[in-house]
């Protein structure tokens, strides 16, 4: 146990040091296209462009027309961290793994937290009618605390995903090491649970359970959950790579390929490291008539292991497993 909890304190202590690297200056994202600093992205379409939100003071925001070239738009709150959440969790400093939804004419953007090394964390969401910060309708409300968890919890309430079921309800999946992946039913216009809505357990691996960031597409009657394996945050020291499992019901029991389950640590591999990609995870699904897209961050190893925005075209076999093709640049 203190061996598992020594290496929760350094992922944790060397993830804070990434975090503070993820506000791009002015002339970085110019120079570098705006994909450079950006840690655990989550993906939406609205109109002719595509948003990207990623781990940040007050959450980062992004846009592109083709996947390729992107504009930093800058921060999607006025805070670094909302009033009600210091309270929750003193001495939070930014807003990790956000993601994006979109239901009955709103955005619902969920984020993360916590601080490094410890599981009192609480995932909060903001709605907001538009997306276009030029617009005269752009304003995020937030809608406080979704869900949390205590030091003695089991989980660990960051990294949130939602996907819909019905017009009425949504499902909330969650978790970073400790026991894993949990989800939750929510309502869809609330975007919150009821009180007392019993969590089910997704995926786990053994000790040190290193598992994390969920994210749930639906595809030819399964639900398809991805992870992301190992260690991220080190730089080109990562060990971050994606795996998946799928189930015909929300709630499991999700296996891989070989049939093995995720409760079990099984998980098929999707993208692992591979030449300057290394370390790519916590990784988003677009689907779009026509294309799948996985969205992910790296580190490259060819300029100093910086996390970088990756896009790439998912693809399916016969058997209806993903795989992910070639970066779109």
């Amino acid at each position: 146990m203190l061996v598992q909890k020594q290496i929760f304190l350094l992922g944790f202590f060397l993830a804070a040091l990434a975090v503070g690297s993820l506000s791009p200056s002015e002339g970085e994202q110019k120079k570098e296209n705006a994909i450079r600093h950006v840690h655990d992205p989550c993906i939406i379409r609205q109109g002719d462009y595509y948003y990207v939100f990623s781990t940040g003071p007050g959450v980062l925001m992004r846009r592109s027309k083709d996947l390729i070239h992107w504009e930093f738009l800058g921060k999607a709150f006025d805070e670094d961290v909302p009033e009600w959440a210091k309270t929750e969790v003193p001495g939070s400093k930014a807003l990790w793994a956000p993601d994006i939804s979109f239901r009955h004419g709103r955005y619902y953007l969920y984020y993360s937290v916590s601080t490094f090394g410890k599981n009192r964390s609480v995932i909060g969401l903001a709605t907001n009618r538009t997306l276009d910060p030029a617009s005269p309708e752009y304003q995020w409300k937030q809608e406080g605390k979704v869900v949390e968890s205590f030091l003695s919890s089991d989980y660990n309430a960051i990294d949130s995903n939602v996907v819909p079921l019905s017009d009425n309800q949504d499902a909330l999946s969650f978790g970073s090491f400790w026991s894993g992946i949990k989800l939750v039913k929510i309502d869809s216009r609330t975007g919150k649970p009821a009180p007392g809505a019993p969590l089910v357990s997704l995926s786990q691996r053994p000790s040190p359970n290193a598992q994390e960031a969920p994210f749930i597409a639906r595809r030819g009657g399964y639900f398809y959950l991805f992870v992301s394996f190992d260690t991220c945050c080190r730089g080109s020291d990562s060990t971050y790579n994606i795996r998946v499992g799928r189930a015909k019901t929300i709630e499991g029991p999700f296996v891989d390929r070989d049939g093995q389950s995720m409760m079990a640590g099984g998980g098929t591999p999707v993208l692992a490291t591979k030449g300057r990609y290394i370390g790519p995870g916590h990784c988003a699904v677009l689907q779009e008539k026509g294309r799948d897209v996985l969205v992910n961050h790296f580190y490259d190893g060819e300029s100093k292991g910086i996390p970088t925005l990756q896009v790439r075209p998912l693809r399916w076999d016969k058997t209806g497993w993903p795989d992910a093709g070639p970066p779109i640049e």
